[in-house]
């Protein structure tokens, strides 16, 4: 795997982003919304939930890693659609790059860009509404790591459905963090969730991060084990996503479907 065909997949999506605002501007626009909005909500829950409770502290907190993990998954859906929409892939896929190597630069550019989106995030957090994710310290740093993986795993995911279906799939990319959240106990305990709902949190990674902030927040430790075995299955997710984007490549490639990508469906 060459670092330096990775970073020119890098490259190219900050070319793009230095010359068009459009692209750079949601980077950080609609993370900025969600806690000016959250942080309000907070700011009233304050005044009607007893502090000692920590529900306000809790609620902007899972919003700040909630939207932290969607830039992720964004971040690898966007740049791989960059490609989509300007119909790039026999360009790409006709040069030296391998697939893993073109994967690799969608994470890192993924890694740039809810970077920044994070900093805006913290950064408001902290100036409007007085909460600082910092404070934890050294803490933090396994949560957004479970998150981060999680995010790279789905992200790669909607790359591929869109790889094999067609520009005609982007659609089911949006959506995606939706479907999680109900299931991730990101606003509530996932023990208020019915039995075949739990059995799916078990399965997703969020639900731990979510559960031990949550313990955090409300003065007990960081529950190592917990975020342990987030972190494995976050792992696995990885691995399978990885695992079915080289598969629908070559799919796509042994059938001919690259060199017929249209702006509709492919089959």
């Amino acid at each position: 795997m060459s670092a330096r065909r990775i970073a020119a997949v890098v490259l190219r999506q900050l070319y793009l982003l230095r010359g068009s605002p459009a692209r750079f501007l949601p980077l950080f626009a609609w993370v900025a919304v969600d806690v000016v909005l959250w942080g309000f909500i907070t700011r009233y829950l304050d005044t009607v939930v007893p502090a000692r409770l920590g529900l306000a502290t809790a609620l902007l907190g899972a919003v700040l890693l909630w939207d932290f993990m969607v830039r992720v998954i964004h971040g690898v859906a966007m740049a791989f659609l960059e490609d989509v929409w300007s119909r790039n892939f026999l360009n790409v896929f006709a040069s030296p790059l391998t697939v893993g190597e073109y994967a690799a630069g969608l994470v890192a550019t993924s890694v740039l860009t809810s970077a920044v989106g994070l900093a805006v995030m913290v950064g408001l957090a902290g100036a409007v509404f007085g909460l600082s994710l910092l404070a934890y310290g050294a803490a933090l740093a396994p949560f957004l790591l479970v998150l981060f993986l999680t995010g790279v795993a789905f992200g790669v995911v909607a790359a591929a459905v869109v790889l094999r279906h067609g520009p005609a799939a982007e659609w089911l990319v949006w959506p995606i963090p939706a479907l999680l959240s109900p299931f991730a106990g990101v606003f509530y305990p996932v023990a208020t969730l019915p039995g075949w709902m739990q059995a799916v949190a078990a399965a997703l990674p969020p639900s731990y991060v979510f559960e031990g902030m949550r313990a955090v927040v409300a003065g007990g430790p960081v529950p190592w084990g917990a975020l342990a075995t987030g972190a494995g299955l976050a792992l696995v997710w990885v691995a399978a996503a990885a695992a079915w984007f080289v598969a629908v490549h070559r799919r796509v490639v042994r059938t001919g479907l690259l060199a017929r990508y249209s702006a509709e469906s492919v089959s």
